[in-house]
């Protein structure tokens, strides 16, 4: 692809994406980089800085997985927002965005089956027992003592499912009190959402079982209530249709997200976040396969789409200008260049990220990336 100049690029063209107005349409998406701290959830001064060197006026982060309940965590340094002291941590992290006129918003998660007691002390919670998921090898959760495998979790009773709703709820409600532009909602990753919406974890034989709509029921209630919190134009959607992570699987998944995009047009959420196929967790499955998911389902849903999973700056740039996203979201690069859009933008080289540091750690790896000036600073002064 010709390199186009500065003033050619649609990816640094302004984006309406519901009650956001952004300058540029290169999303920071919701990245688990596990700094939290360890037994508390508190987001971390790492967190902060980290969040506030990738803010760029006019851009658009997503924060990272953060848990609604202490038992939804799913990985022991993971983040959450269920106590007050989380909304004071958070609330420095966002207001150091603000401050370089980026815009943050939270995404809200329960890890459901996917965690072990060993985080939240109680047994994990989800959609229907499967015997098969603890005896699959490749689900491993993070715990103080290292990868372990997940505990045995148990069904959620009918009634029990509003309380699980409300849960979401106020997150909302502290998300909004520390500061962020709105919220969204994992519906992938293996989690709880997903696990109720995909058929091979989903075995329920009530109102939130069987039936594509059933299994969809619990969702649609979780965006109805943090909608009244924010307003459903501040509440985003993130699927990952085919991705088989976490045991995930559903017998037949382009049905189901066909579906899942077509009835999320009568909720008017800001947008839908899709994770291509070719990305499953951390893992690139085909670096080479189009981006179908954002492909198919932004002709069936009606708002915005953000594109997600192993995109470069060239391919970012022709997938918003076929119309295929209106933003793209790049994960890994944006690790190792906190002025990632600058450099796009500028077709300036990009430093290379380092896998072994995603997952952990201190500030190596994370928040000691220079920015493309910093380094020209560096060599002149060498």
């Amino acid at each position: 692809m010709v390199s186009k100049t500065k003033a050619q690029k649609t990816l640094f063209t302004a984006a309406k994406i519901g009650a956001f107005d952004l300058k540029h349409r290169i999303v920071l998406p919701a990245l688990s980089r596990l700094r939290a701290q360890w037994p508390s959830a508190n987001p971390s001064d790492l967190m902060r800085d980290y969040y506030s060197q990738r803010a760029s006026s006019g851009g658009l982060l997503i924060a990272e997985a953060t848990a609604i309940t202490s038992e939804g965590r799913p990985y022991h340094a993971a983040p959450g927002i269920y106590t007050e002291e989380h909304v004071a941590r958070w609330k420095q992290i966002t207001d150091a965005v603000h401050a370089k006129g980026g815009l943050i918003l939270l995404q809200l998660d329960h890890a459901g089956r996917a965690t072990s007691t060993a985080i939240g002390q109680v047994t994990p919670i989800t959609a229907s027992v499967n015997e098969t998921f603890l005896e699959d090898e490749t689900v491993v959760v993070t715990t103080p003592d290292g990868l372990v495998r997940p505990s045995a979790h148990r069904a959620l009773e009918t009634r029990e499912v509003a309380g699980v709703v409300e849960r979401f709820r106020v997150a909302a409600e502290r998300a909004k009190r520390a500061g962020f532009d709105g919220v969204e909602l994992i519906a992938g990753q293996g989690h709880l959402v997903e696990q109720f919406l995909q058929d091979g974890s989903n075995k329920r034989t009530d109102i939130y079982g069987g039936s594509i709509e059933n299994r969809e029921r619990f969702l649609i209630e979780i965006i109805g209530a943090v909608s009244t919190v924010w307003g459903a134009d501040r509440v985003g959607v993130r699927v990952s249709p085919s991705s088989t992570f976490n045991g995930m699987g559903d017998s037949d998944p382009r049905a189901l997200f066909r579906h899942l995009a077509e009835r999320l047009n009568d909720h008017g959420i800001a947008y839908l976040h899709v994770i291509e196929p070719r990305v499953s967790g951390a893992d690139t499955v085909d670096e080479n396969q189009d981006a179908v998911a954002a492909s198919e389902l932004g002709q069936i849903f009606h708002g915005p789409i953000i594109a997600a999973g192993g995109f470069t700056p060239a391919t970012a740039e022709d997938a918003v200008n076929s119309g295929l996203a209106n933003l793209i979201a790049i994960g890994r690069h944006f690790t190792s260049n906190p002025d990632l859009p600058y450099r796009i933008e500028n077709d300036l080289p990009l430093t290379h990220y380092d896998r072994s540091t995603f997952y952990g750690g201190d500030g190596h790896g994370y928040t000691d990336f220079p920015t493309y000036e910093e380094t020209r600073e560096a060599e002149l002064l060498a």
